[in-house]
């Protein structure tokens, strides 16, 4: 649980606070850290071991807001809702009726999401590479400077502008694997999505 956490709080500030590298006006790098403002879509999880072989499975439907508003409302294969309000990130988990929060900074400290929320550009925090196309994708390469956040090497998926796929890769050789359907850029979301009401009579744990 606590694992699946950690990885869908570093895909959520990869996308909303990133700010844009020295690439080309059209280099898709470029137009989703420079041009999109928000995000929803859809989405599809999985965790891989070192083998390839499925070891976690889910699915559900995110929004993104810059800057640092974000909410992953997982639907299968258990209810569980990551809120990131600007200021705190709110964890629920239904079944369990508990809600554990943090602050923004502190749930992010020592994490490539911490580099990616600060100043300064891509290249400065990440070594990029240009893996070519894939199939349907084009990919780039995202390797951390800094190796305390756990994840050794971050590869996007791009269909056009369109970010189609996002891969975390760890220390062990575990990936985390989010497949995007069904997206749409600079849509209007409501500020109610990204603020979180504790509901009546569930337990909250503070970190």
């Amino acid at each position: 649980m606590q694992r699946i956490r950690n990885q869908i709080v570093l895909a959520a500030i990869l996308f909303i606070a990133a700010t844009p590298a020295t690439y080309a006006a059209d280099h898709p790098l470029d137009h989703f850290f420079s041009h999109v403002h928000s995000y929803e879509a859809s989405f599809d999880q999985v965790v891989l071991d070192s083998g390839m072989n499925v070891v976690q499975q889910s699915s559900g439907r995110l929004y993104l807001e810059r800057p640092n508003r974000f909410r992953w409302d997982y639907d299968k294969p258990y209810k569980q809702h990551i809120v990131g309000d600007g200021k705190h990130i709110w964890v629920y988990d239904v079944d369990l009726a508990q809600v554990t929060v943090r602050s923004m900074h502190g749930g992010l400290a020592n994490t490539p999401a911490t580099l990616l929320a600060g100043t300064g550009n891509l290249e400065k925090n990440f070594r990029i590479k240009e893996m070519g196309r894939q199939g349907k994708l084009d990919w780039v390469q995202m390797i951390p400077r800094n190796k305390d956040g756990g994840f050794e090497d971050i590869r996007v998926g791009f269909e056009g502008t369109k970010l189609r796929q996002l891969d975390m890769i760890d220390g062990l050789g575990q990936t985390t694997r989010v497949i995007l359907r069904d997206g749409h850029e600079n849509r209007k979301i409501g500020k109610k999505r990204f603020t979180f009401t504790v509901p009546k009579g569930v337990d909250v744990v503070r970190q």
